[in-house]
This record gives C-alpha cells, structure tokens and sequence, in this order.
C-alpha cells in the first residue's frame, strides 16, 4: 500500500512540475508580446498559480509519506518530529524539499502578475518552475552515487527531466488551443498554425536531449549491458518506456511533416475542420503516451535493477 501511495505521489508531482515549468517556457518561445498575457491566448495567471499550489501541496503529502514510511510512525506528533529535526535539516532530500516549496511560493506570486508583466511573469515561473522541477532529481537513482558520477548523474537527471517538462508542457498548451471554443475564427488557426511551427525546433532539441540524456541515465544506472532490460521488472517497464518513446517521436514526425502543412494549407482554403481534427486526434494520442511514461518513470524510480539482479 505504502509503495503505491509513493508512486502515485511522484507521478502526480512529475505531471504537476512538468506542466508548470513547460506551459511557462512555452509561452516565452511561442507567444508575443500582448498574446502572453493571461486571457489572451491561455489562461496563464491561473493556469500557472493553479500549477503551483497543486506542487506545494503535493510535496507535503509527499514528504509525510515519506517520512512515514522512513519512521514507521504514524501520529501527527512523532511525524512532525522526524520531518523537522532529522529529514529536513539532516538530509539532502530535505533540503531539496525546501527549495521546491520556496520556488513554488514564488511561481505562485509572480503567476498573479501575468496580466501587468506578463513576460516578466512566465520568465520568473520558468525559472522557478525549472528549479522545483530539478529537486526531483534527489528522489532518483543519482542520488544513490558517490562522488564525480554522482554530479554528473544528478545533471543528466535535470536535463533530461526538463527537456521532458518543455515537451509535456508544449502538449498541454496545443490541447489547450485546440479547444473548440477556442479556435473560432482564422486568427487563432493562425495563431495555433504558427505555434506548431515555431516548436519544430524547440522539438528536435528536447528530442536530442532527451536521447543522449536517456542513453547516460541508462548507462550510469545498469551499464553497457542488454542483460537486465529481459530479466528484471525494471528493465521491462524501461523496454515500455522506451517503446512509447518512440511512439511519441511518430506522432512527433506526423505532426512536423503532415498536420501542420495540411493546417497551413487549410488556411488556404478557410476550412479547418478535417485538419484541426486531426490534429486533435493526434495530440490525445501523445498526450496519453507522455502520461503512461511519467506513470512507469515514478514506478522505475521506485526499483533498484542491482537489487533485482542480485536476488536472481
């Protein structure tokens, strides 16, 4: 019971930080001057606050679940105890857990000055979100190293971890604008037809960082060898992982070399409605991959492949 609340935990805080830093990095490299202004194209100012308080109440839950399962206590008191004397002020996941609330808080505050300074705003969110983001590298497999490996694990960890960010956040932000309310004139086709083009190569870079990062992850985590991906639980779910991986780099190339020139073309003619559908279709499909990924990457962070294979 105790494994599955911490997975459902970490899964949750993935999509939630995820979101934050991405829908606010979008926003700098996709939308203009007045269009980042919440209302005008998303809804940042609640989008992004909204975000925020999910992420600081969630690392709550999360750090009583953990100091729970640490402690094998249960009562408010002795929790309250272990949290602030020996996790918080005694470990480095406690520490993390301080700057995540901190940049949250921050996010929260500088989410509500959207409409005044809205590039001023998503720049500090980004920022914010990009740090709370990176905490999560402490509840993984890097934070198990020693040493150089253990700096270098930890930064492989961030990147990868943040170029994941900018793609679920760049997803979320094209669901949102394929609404159908809000695609209601040749305006927002234009601007959505715009915004596909200008992630073309913000999408090739997170696809490279995220790669390589992925090939070191596994690299520092298992080692030049093939033998676990068929003999452990672990290696199985990162098989999957990998697997819809690639299914999302279909739907990826779909979109760049078919959907958007059929949008392009379609402004063309002023109808929309088989190219935005389409589009639609598509953007469930990766969306609901990049959910399933971030589900087994809470679950793989959770097993230790050396522990699997030595109890072979």
């Amino acid at each position: 019971m105790g494994d599955s609340i911490n997975i459902t935990l970490r899964f949750m805080l993935y999509i939630d930080l995820m979101l934050l830093f991405g829908l606010a990095v979008f926003g700098l490299y996709s939308l203009r001057g007045k269009e980042r202004a919440g209302g005008a194209v998303l809804n940042f100012e609640s989008l992004l606050a909204g975000t925020a308080v999910i992420g600081i109440l969630l690392s709550m839950a999360a750090m009583l679940q953990m100091a729970k399962s640490m402690s094998g206590v249960s009562s408010f008191m002795e929790l309250h105890y272990h949290i602030f004397q020996m996790m918080l002020m005694g470990t480095d996941v406690g520490l993390t857990w301080m700057v995540r609330i901190a940049s949250l808080t921050l996010a929260v505050v500088a989410a509500l000055f959207n409409r005044r300074a809205p590039a001023f705003s998503l720049w500090m969110v980004t920022v914010c979100g990009a740090t709370a983001l990176a905490t999560l590298a402490w509840t993984g497999h890097g934070a198990m190293d020693e040493g150089p490996r253990r700096y270098l694990h930890f930064t492989s960890d961030i990147v990868h971890i943040l170029g994941a960010g900018g793609w679920l956040g760049a997803l979320a932000a094209f669901a949102l604008l394929l609404r159908s309310n809000k695609l209601t004139g040749e305006l927002q086709v234009r601007l959505l037809a715009r915004t596909l083009t200008g992630f073309e190569s913000a999408g090739a870079l997170i696809v490279v960082t995220l790669t390589i990062t992925g090939v070191v992850n596994y690299l520092l985590i298992i080692g030049p060898t093939f033998e676990t991906l068929t003999t452990s639980t672990y290696g199985a779910l990162l098989s999957l992982k990998v697997f819809l991986f690639a299914g999302m780099l279909v739907f990826a190339a779909l979109n760049r070399f078919h959907l958007s020139p059929l949008l392009e073309r379609s402004i063309q003619t002023g109808v929309y409605t088989v190219a935005i559908n389409a589009l639609r279709r598509s953007m469930i499909l990766e969306l609901s991959a990049a959910v399933i990924i971030l589900s087994l990457v809470a679950w793989l962070g959770t097993l230790s492949p050396e522990m699997e294979m030595s109890a072979e």
